[in-house]
């Protein structure tokens, strides 16, 4: 085996960032949770762009497996976290993301280690790249809407109805539109470039929400939040995941995954090059890459695992692949081109 915001509900959130800060770091985190060990004889250290609620099931089962692992988890945008890496050269342990292509930009850059096991060895070639970049979930971006906007008329199953919809009805969703905001999201504008390849609707989608004065959010979880307290009508792209764990506890809200396509991202793990505890970061990549065998942790984050089949089973899914094509549009070039067209778009002054 080889080895947009700081939160302000927490603060202990607050003391890190300054922490981090004093410590000549440049980089925003969102959130902090510890997770002692019974034994705290190592401790893992861990930046991630996935909210403590829907991670915490699985630093607990990681820990049930190795009770003296103990686990510093950092939650930072994807932006940031790249920043982390890097800019800063934190020294984490492993970095996890929902922007692959950040993640990918990350090891062709040289800052990933080499990683391979049994468990590696046994995802499939589409969900790793290098060994040193691992999938272990895949989260479709569906679209989000609050069942009262939507009373009496059909949610529409594709973008070029999304688009006829919000044209014929512009009084009712102006200002009632989230999406991403994809200079400051990584995740958002991971969505964005997959769309704009996939259909040439997006960009006359991205002028119609731009026209009807669309909210722009960096997370999914504040889109959503805002469709389930009725301040938006719709919200666009958001991680599936998020979604689905919102929708078990909340009525009146609905997932809408589009037919016409529907792209399907993955979550990634890596370990930096910084990395000081190499051994456990490689325990907490096999257990991640695993978790198809934990259908209780599956049901508890809504984190779906990885699974060719159910992805052969979807005709709309196009997963996003991990690879050097992710790395085209940060291309400073090209990702400047597309950014200025985005806010010619939607940011209609």
């Amino acid at each position: 085996m080889r080895f947009a915001r700081i939160s302000t509900r927490l603060i202990a959130g607050l003391v890190t960032h300054l922490a981090f800060a004093l410590g000549a770091s440049a980089f925003e985190i969102e959130d902090r949770r510890q997770y002692p060990a019974e034994d705290g004889a190592r401790e893992l250290r861990i930046i991630s762009t996935a909210d403590a609620p829907v991670f915490e099931p699985i630093i607990r089962a990681f820990q049930v497996a190795h009770p003296d692992v103990a686990i510093d988890y950092v939650i930072a945008s994807s932006t940031e976290l790249m920043k982390a890496i890097s800019e800063e050269e934190a020294d984490f342990d492993l970095a996890i993301s929902s922007a692959m292509d950040l993640q990918t930009k990350l090891a062709n850059d040289g800052f990933a280690l080499d990683y391979r096991s049994e468990a590696t060895d046994a995802l499939p070639k589409w969900a790793k790249w290098h060994d040193q970049i691992f999938a272990f979930t895949q989260e479709p971006a569906v679209m989000v809407i609050a069942e009262g906007a939507f009373a009496n008329r059909p949610a529409p199953r594709t973008r070029d109805d999304l688009i006829a919809m919000l044209r014929d009805n512009p009084a009712e969703f102006d200002g009632r539109i989230g999406t991403y905001d994809v200079r400051i999201s990584g995740a958002g504008y991971l969505f964005a470039t997959q769309d704009s390849r996939n259909t040439d609707s997006y960009w006359r989608l991205t002028e119609v929400m731009g026209r009807l004065n669309a909210q722009l959010y960096s997370g999914s979880k504040a889109m959503i939040e805002d469709v389930a307290a009725g301040r938006l009508a719709l919200a666009y792209n958001v991680v599936g995941s998020y979604a689905a764990q919102r929708l078990a506890d909340t009525p009146g809200i609905r997932i809408v995954p589009f037919e016409d396509f529907l792209s399907v991202m993955l979550r990634t793990a890596l370990i930096p090059k910084n990395a000081q505890n190499i051994e456990d970061a490689g325990r907490m990549i096999d257990f991640l890459v695993q978790l198809n065998q934990r259908e209780d942790i599956e049901q508890e984050t809504y984190l779906a695992p990885v699974n060719a089949q159910s992805l052969n089973e979807n005709n709309a899914a196009r997963p996003i692949r991990l690879g050097p094509g992710l790395l085209v549009f940060l291309d400073r070039l090209k990702k400047e081109t597309f950014l200025r067209n985005w806010e010619n778009a939607i940011v209609q002054k």
